[in-house]
């Protein structure tokens, strides 16, 4: 009888531990950390192409000091961002990788806009080529954020749950912050288009 007992108090642990979740934990943030370095690689791959089609700019656009002194300020903010595994946790943290990533953005996009008004420059291939591959890589920033997003997703659907909640608040994982926008609500406004100017 006694041995019966244990048997049934052996199975009884076994499924109670099945059904906590720990395993899914670590599944779901080793997932979202891969995401989340993919997420900085792209985006050190778009500091790494910026020299050179800054360079490639200065000797076409001399007077557009301005625009290119920003591209280079942006660019070292970003890179000398310190990204820690506490960042995914810290919202804050999150939060400022998201500005100083957003400021080199909109910094590239004024030198993209700066490149229209020298059409030797727009001829140049060396300018050309950077040009694509800077293209390409905010695009493969995109689809990283969207995959650190899903996986994000995954792992806080999974802390939330029931009784998965249970075993994130014992052993500390906490919901993690995903990616956002500052004007978000500039964007969900619909741009006036107007033909007559």
């Amino acid at each position: 009888m006694k041995k019966w007992f244990a048997w049934l108090a052996i199975a009884a642990s076994v499924l109670t531990l099945s059904s906590c979740g720990y395993n899914d934990f670590q599944a779901k943030d080793e997932a979202t950390k891969a995401a989340w370095s993919e997420v900085v690689n792209q985006y050190q791959r778009r500091a790494d192409l910026i020299p050179n089609l800054v360079n490639t700019v200065k000797g076409y656009a001399a007077h557009e000091k301005d625009t290119l002194e920003a591209v280079t300020k942006a660019r070292a903010a970003a890179t000398s961002f310190q990204i820690t595994p506490e960042v995914l946790t810290n919202p804050e943290a999150f939060n400022k990788f998201q500005q100083v990533q957003g400021q080199l953005s909109s910094a590239l996009s004024r030198l993209m806009a700066v490149s229209e008004n020298y059409p030797q420059l727009k001829a140049d291939t060396s300018f050309r080529d950077l040009q694509s591959q800077l293209e390409g890589t905010e695009n493969r920033i995109t689809v990283a954020r969207q995959r650190y997003i899903v996986s994000v997703q995954e792992y806080n659907v999974l802390a939330r749950s029931f009784p998965t909640n249970i075993t994130a608040k014992i052993f500390s994982y906490p919901v993690k912050p995903s990616f956002t926008v500052d004007n978000e609500k500039a964007i969900s406004t619909a741009p006036a288009v107007n033909f007559g100017k």
